[in-house]
């Protein structure tokens, strides 16, 4: 039954040509047997030909099958051709000319022809006398009207569903483009996030290495324990910065994250103090202090918080001069985490924090600012009014909506 199907979705001009040939053979026996009274039959072979023609061509070229069907229609009122088998094209025509996305024209013709087609018969072949009365005119002009009424009515609810199904296709297809949109911002904004991880591990772990470095180099002879220690600090910062970048390159190349023990996890608040110390051990003076009750908090306000203490103090050693000294301050609030690093040291440059700088300078300012929006926060970096750098920070526990 399938196969059936099918094949007649497959081939429609030859279905219709099939049914074609069966109207046209019922016109013949109709004609053949019945012997009408008025017209030849050479006449009525031709309209059922020309009938036939119009149910075999009726999905090819819907709007001119019509106007030739209407013009056998006025062929049988001028010839004085009665209705016979034949006429059974012009419901076809009609449904076919409703149901198909074409010009309006068309089917509103089609709806007045099949409206007026019963009225015209019955003004053109009046009924025997013995049933000659107005009523039962009426009667029958109502009852003859009806199903060419109905074949106009269902193609036209044929053709509101197949355009209905259509804009529900479309609608689905356009869904489907603004998912895959939106699956393109994320991966951007996602490789956005990662290049800032990998600016924040590059500039604090580089930073390190280069100070302890530059210490190294100060002490080998005097102090060789120090230097030692000073190399230390390099290799193990260089081995937690190879370690970060691969992570991170990791989910550049794969695009998903690895499973949990491959890569060194992801940095969080309690972490902080361990940054404080490795950047004591590095030379720099920080004061590092905890108000309210620690809790665990989301993961993105842990790594934001952990990153924008990281970068803070990196800014210090780059842009705060040989003596400068920091606090980092953590304060638990009932609804947020507040954070506030200061130095007392030369300060950034203005175009450091204001509009991330027109030399292209300023951009771990901007990562800030973009970590904290993420979660809703807020932050406000500049100097301080005695001379050095402030930045505080509020990330508020619930998600930005």
């Amino acid at each position: 039954m399938q196969r059936l199907y099918d094949f007649i979705r497959r081939h429609p001009t030859g279905v219709d040509g099939f049914w074609a040939v069966v109207l046209l053979g019922f016109s013949a026996l109709w004609v053949v047997s019945t012997g009408p009274t008025t017209g030849s039959a050479a006449g009525y072979a031709i309209v059922a030909v020309l009938f036939s023609l119009v149910v075999a061509l009726r999905r090819r070229a819907p709007e001119k099958m019509l106007v030739l069907a209407v013009a056998l229609g006025v062929a049988q009122l001028a010839f004085g051709l009665v209705p016979f088998m034949a006429d059974f094209a012009m419901l076809v025509i009609i449904f076919t000319v409703a149901a198909h996305d074409g010009p309006r024209w068309a089917s509103r013709l089609a709806l007045i022809g099949g409206l007026s087609a019963s009225t015209l018969s019955q003004l053109r072949w009046p009924m025997e006398e013995g049933a000659n009365s107005g009523a039962a005119k009426i009667f029958f002009t109502i009852i003859m009207t009806v199903p060419f009424a109905l074949a106009w009515v269902l193609g036209d609810s044929l053709r509101t569903r197949r355009a209905y199904f259509a804009q529900l296709e479309e609608r689905a297809s356009r869904l489907e483009q603004e998912r895959e949109a939106q699956a393109k911002v994320a991966v951007a904004a996602e490789r956005a996030r990662i290049a800032r991880e990998l600016h924040d591990v590059v500039a604090h772990n580089v930073s390190v290495m280069v100070v302890q470095a530059d210490g190294a180099a100060y002490v080998m002879d005097s102090s060789p324990e120090t230097a030692k220690q000073a190399l230390e600090t390099i290799s193990t910062t260089g081995r937690q910065a190879l370690a970060e970048m691969r992570r991170l390159l990791g989910i550049l190349r794969t695009g998903e994250h690895q499973e949990a023990g491959e890569y060194v996890p992801q940095p969080d608040v309690r972490q902080i103090e361990d940054l404080v110390e490795q950047v004591r051990g590095a030379g720099l003076t920080v004061d590092f202090a905890i108000e309210g009750s620690p809790r665990p908090l989301p993961s993105g306000v842990e790594l934001t918080a952990y990153r924008i203490v990281q970068e803070a103090l990196t800014n210090t050693r780059k842009h705060g001069g040989p003596d400068a000294g920091a606090s980092v301050r953590l304060v638990y609030f009932d609804d947020g985490l507040g954070l506030l690093v200061e130095d007392d040291g030369r300060g950034a440059p203005q175009e450091m924090y204001e509009d991330g700088g027109a030399d292209g300078r300023g951009h771990g300012l901007i990562g800030m600012r973009e970590r904290v929006g993420m979660v809703g926060g807020t932050l406000d970096a500049g100097p301080r009014p005695g001379g050095g750098f402030r930045i505080s920070a509020l990330l508020p526990l619930k998600p930005a909506h």
